[in-house]
């Protein structure tokens, strides 16, 4: 896969269907000329052709994770729970039960039972990536982080409290995650 260096590149990874707001504040501040917080996005270099199984899509999430110096986890409160991804979802139609004593699925693929999630921080380990692991809330909660990074890299709250004149709100901690980011 030649798609450039490797020191330049950022995978993200989350629970799209419930923490997409975080990912595109992410997207929104790297195309905001005016800020200094900038990176290039590795999933938007390749594409995954095949979604109809998610050995393939696995493939092509560590294809992408080998060319990355940081990967960024967004943690919400669903993260832990997510499943898609793991062979016994049968994603594909390709994990038969009976073929688990075997290790592989009915396409001679081996069988992985983690979540995109899961495997996508045990690339980052694999791969010694700078992690940082955002918490979509103004606390950092470490038991809704996966096991695999609950203790390695930066971990930091995305969001913050501001108090006005009528009272205290939550908004999107900026400079926290420049910093976190970047550094």
């Amino acid at each position: 896969m030649a798609i450039g260096y490797r020191h330049t590149k950022t995978y993200i990874a989350a629970s799209f269907d419930h923490d997409r707001d975080a990912v595109e504040k992410l997207y929104e501040w790297n195309k905001d000329h005016k800020l200094s917080f900038h990176f290039i996005d590795v999933h938007s270099l390749t594409k995954s052709y095949d979604s109809s199984r998610y050995c393939s899509i696995k493939k092509s999430l560590s294809d992408r994770m080998s060319v990355s110096k940081t990967f960024i986890l967004i943690v919400g409160q669903h993260t832990k729970e997510v499943t898609k991804g793991a062979c016994y979802n049968n994603g594909c139609g390709g994990y038969v039960r009976l073929l688990l004593s075997n290790s592989y699925c009915r396409y001679g693929y081996t069988i992985n039972n983690k979540s995109y999630i899961q495997y996508e921080c045990d690339l980052a380990i694999r791969e010694n990536a700078k992690i940082v692991v955002l918490y979509k809330s103004v606390n950092v909660d470490r038991n809704l982080c996966p096991e695999a990074i609950r203790y390695k890299g930066t971990h930091i709250a995305m969001k913050c409290r501001k108090n006005t004149i009528y009272g205290s709100y939550t908004d999107w901690d900026y400079q926290a995650v420049k910093n976190a980011v970047m550094k």
